[in-house]
């Protein structure tokens, strides 16, 4: 490749700016240019690539097709850019460690134990990003991410920390509205459970195939689906309904009586993973994940 066929690195990082924002002026704004200087390198690659890129509808300015192609390249490039930046930084070791994980294994699990870290590593800072999305760590930014599932994910290399064997559990209240001869042995235990309310959250994707397991369908249930773990355990704990959970989410909740435990199913495979991008591990990180395995094996 003759780089001399590239353009500007400028013109296309105003170009990318511009597509993304749909508009010269908020581009110019992000860049800390002029509005000028952005139209400027817009109609510089215009000409360079001799077919239009960006198009006025109203008061956007919207990328062509052409355009659009080329600004989800430049995007993708300027993230590997930055994502090499940032590794490199991140060798001095300097730098805070960033996790990202789901906001109910970071409220649930996590945060009550993270003051043992701060206790014992007061020399390393950590940021924690819930986000329930699993997404491109390098990318990102992120050292490592904890994740829900069978330890599968491309991309990264996956270390198992604790299991997620699921529970069926209720608010004591509600769950005295069971008959008196119920048991979680019981051959028919899951379908007596269809009697009470459920809450019930629509990201889980585990829950369908536990019920089909049982042979039953949502459609057996009543109830309310929430959008989101954090309001499902919420409206669990307020006894509003009956709730499926990974057992490390709600074991404290069980151990201090504000949830009954009504079912529990194993599964050696299912359970909560540390990721990250392939490649060298910086020292902090590796303190980091080697308490968080320990912490694991204490539970």
């Amino acid at each position: 490749m003759d780089w001399r066929d590239i353009p500007s690195l400028s013109a296309l990082r105003a170009f990318e700016a511009a597509a993304r924002l749909e508009s010269y002026s908020a581009a110019a704004r992000s860049l800390n240019v002029t509005h000028a200087a952005i139209a400027q390198h817009v109609r510089a690659l215009e000409t360079h690539f001799d077919q239009s890129l960006m198009d006025r509808e109203g008061r956007r300015m919207v990328p062509t097709r052409a355009g659009r192609r080329l600004a989800n390249d430049l995007a993708n490039g300027f993230a590997e850019i930055a994502a090499g930046v940032r590794t490199l930084m991140e060798a001095r070791g300097d730098g805070p460690i960033s996790l990202t994980t789901t906001q109910t294994f970071a409220e649930n699990w996590l945060m009550p134990r993270l003051s043992g870290f701060w206790s014992g590593c007061p020399d390393i800072p950590l940021t924690i990003h819930p986000d329930d999305r699993l997404q491109d760590l390098r990318r990102a930014g992120h050292h490592l991410g904890i994740r829900y599932g069978r330890g599968v994910w491309p991309g990264v290399e996956a270390r198992f920390l604790t299991s997620a064997n699921t529970a069926v559990v209720a608010h004591p209240a509600l769950a005295a509205q069971l008959p008196e001869d119920y048991a979680a042995t019981a051959p028919g235990a899951a379908q007596m459970l269809t009697t009470l309310p459920w809450v019930i959250d629509e990201g889980y994707g585990e829950f369908s195939s536990w019920l089909s397991a049982q042979g039953l369908n949502q459609d057996d249930l009543t109830g309310t689906r929430l959008a989101g773990n954090t309001l499902v355990l919420a409206a669990c704990r307020a006894g509003a309904g009956v709730s499926m959970q990974p057992h490390a989410v709600i074991e404290r909740d069980v151990e201090e009586g504000r949830l009954v435990l009504l079912l529990e199913q194993c599964d050696a495979e299912l359970g909560y993973y540390i990721i990250r991008s392939p490649g060298p591990v910086p020292a902090r990180v590796k303190v980091f994940t080697d308490w968080l395995i320990t912490c694991a094996a204490e539970c």
